[in-house]
């Protein structure tokens, strides 16, 4: 397909006519996977498409979807933008007052749910919502008002064979410049903006981005690929309508805490991710040689380590690459089965993957990419490729997106993938537009001489110290996560003479190294000496590659994980930092408790 203008119906039934038969999805639901066909999917967008329209949807028409991921979401997806409406996506971790607020603002007109359970969140506000005129039920529910998924496909059914003609009729009638959906954006303060994208802001960046794929996009047709991103995002979903481009066959799974199972079922060939979870299965490896002993652990380190020197632009040759042969042979091949076996790679994005975890995913045998975008473009900015895997960047920009660096830092973007604006909000479409016409990211960050682009961080993540210096704390946020034991940080120091740092440890894995020692801590673990001095240790060790000014000089363990429900985390699992701040204010305040009593405080 070449790069003119196009929809995403489009590229959607172009890929399903080079599917063939045989299985399209597979969908986790209740522990129980459940499949369908290429001819099933694409019978029951038409007849769910109809059914929409029977309903009264019509072209410019919004209707919501809150469900977690599924062919269903995806049937449901494809179906509105076929007729010409907008889907309005809603997390499923979304809380109700949000939820109700996307639903108002969007002004949606049929809200689809997954099953009762997800539509506890919104039911005790539904009434106060005057555009939703139906609720639809993809799983079934016990309340009467709410439309069967089934009935729905049933009246499409009936109307396809009144009128033959009038779906294929509606698709054409799509243009490349209507709206095809409202992000909400999960923000990390105040109530989400809707991100309004365009079929072709979208379908420019599937097939850009495909030109980027670490393989060609042959080695991918009929392949398994594994979808554990919220498809409410839209970098899971554009990468989405890319596998079905490419003719994949999609595994949705439903719980993150059963991705190793999932991966051995599955057996996938490329999946894409968020930074966490190579970090945690990077540090999860680091931790298990520890069950080993002599020479077994001796050779597992030393493998490890060797990951360590490991860079995909300029892999090891002559006694590096025999190096790197016998460890692939003794330890990286049993790390790969962890995948399930027939992973060849993956791409990261939605923050910035550590040097060290790159190195080490590279190292063991799967391409790993790095790419950087934002919901308001489409996401896709830049993102590497083989040949183009420089250490610490996040890659090129796709072709027809262009950057550059504003004055202050900040990293500007212009292409056919950026949104047309906020939904019913002129002034922070201002906001975020140059006169001419650039699109502020709201990054910091710069290009070097090649035109690899560094993200250095949110331009509002960084803070300036009392002392006048300035810091960018997810850098040092990072370099502290690679350690085995710390599952989260948060680099405190706003106005403040020295940085500090709220640290989450990874206690599973503390407690399997003090075990080593014969000692078992006891709750609670964040008050305990030992794991105290452990994690002392890795602070320790960041702390000489920091400047003076970014060290690390007092922290506060923290007993829980932070969470999307109790509103600590976005549903993109990034760290809302106002809402620690407040939340963990007492523990912030101890930190410096001495700065007060200088400053003549009490």
């Amino acid at each position: 397909m070449n790069s003119s203008s196009h929809t995403l119906p489009e590229i959607v039934f172009k890929g399903l006519e080079n599917y063939g038969e045989g299985l399209f999805a597979s969908s986790k639901r209740d522990g129980t996977w459940h499949e369908i066909n290429v001819s099933d999917f694409r019978e029951k967008i038409i007849n769910f498409a109809l059914g929409l329209y029977d309903l009264g949807v019509r072209s410019g028409d919004k209707v919501s979807i809150h469900a977690e991921n599924s062919a269903e979401w995806l049937i449901c997806d494809i179906a509105i933008l076929s007729i010409g409406a907008a889907d309005v996506p809603i997390y499923s971790t979304q809380p109700g007052d949000q939820i109700k607020y996307i639903l108002e603002n969007s002004d949606s007109k049929v809200h689809i749910v997954s099953d009762d359970e997800i539509f506890a969140e919104t039911k005790p506000l539904i009434k106060e919502i005057e555009t939703v005129k139906a609720i639809i039920t993809l799983y079934g529910s016990k309340h009467k008002k709410l439309k069967p998924f089934e009935s729905i496909l049933e009246r499409g059914e009936k109307l396809r064979k009144e009128k033959p003609d009038l779906f294929d009729s509606l698709k054409s009638e799509v243009k490349s410049e209507d709206l095809a959906t409202l992000i909400y954006t999960s923000g990390t303060t105040g109530m989400p903006k809707g991100v309004m994208l365009t079929h072709n802001n979208i379908a420019s960046n599937v097939l850009a981005s495909m030109e980027k794929l670490p393989f060609d996009e042959k080695e991918f047709y009929q392949e398994r690929v594994l979808s554990y991103l919220p498809l409410s995002h839209v970098f899971e979903r554009m990468i989405d309508y890319m596998y079905i481009y490419m003719g994949c066959r999609i595994f949705y799974t439903e719980n993150i805490e059963e991705i190793r199972d999932d991966l051995m079922h599955v057996k996938p060939f490329f999946f894409a991710t968020v930074p966490r979870l190579p970090e945690k299965i990077q540090t999860g490896v680091k931790v298990k040689g520890q069950e080993f002993s002599g020479i077994k652990k001796s050779i597992y380190y030393w493998a490890i380590y060797l990951t360590e020197e490991y860079n995909p632009e300029n892999p090891p040759s002559g006694i590096g690459a025999l190096k790197h042969k016998i460890a692939d042979k003794f330890v990286y091949q049993e790390i790969r089965e962890l995948f399930g076996g027939n992973l060849r790679g993956m791409v990261s994005g939605g923050a910035a993957l550590s040097p060290e975890v790159f190195k080490f995913m590279n190292a063991i045998g799967l391409i790993c990419v790095q790419g950087y975008g934002l919901t308001e473009t489409s996401p896709v900015i830049t993102v590497q490729k083989p040949g183009e895997m420089r250490i610490g960047t996040s890659g090129k920009p796709l072709r027809d997106v262009e950057i550059k660096i504003a004055d202050d830092g900040e990293i500007l973007a212009r292409g056919p993938n950026i949104m047309k604006g906020y939904y019913k909000n002129e002034e922070k479409t201002k906001e975020v537009f140059t006169d001419d016409g650039w699109f502020k990211t709201g990054d910091v960050g710069k290009i070097d001489e090649d035109g690899f682009l560094y993200i250095t961080d949110r331009k509002k993540s960084m803070f300036k110290l009392s002392t006048g210096k300035y810091v960018a704390p997810q850098n040092i946020e990072n370099k502290l996560q690679n350690s085995g034991f710390i599952d989260r940080v948060i680099v405190i120091g706003y106005k403040r003479k020295f940085c500090s740092a709220l640290i989450i440890p990874d206690y599973s894995n503390v407690k399997k190294r003090l075990k080593r020692d014969h000692y078992t801590p006891e709750e609670p673990y964040s008050e305990d000496g030992k794991i105290r001095e452990l994690i002392q240790r890795e602070v320790d060790k960041v702390n000489k590659e920091l400047s003076p000014w970014e060290r690390i000089k007092k922290f506060v363990l923290l007993e829980e994980p932070l969470t999307v429900e109790a509103d600590e985390l976005t549903p993109t699992m990034k760290v809302k930092r106002n809402v620690i701040n407040e939340k963990f204010s007492e523990e912030i305040e101890s930190m410096y408790e001495d700065e007060v009593k200088a400053n003549g405080g009490d």
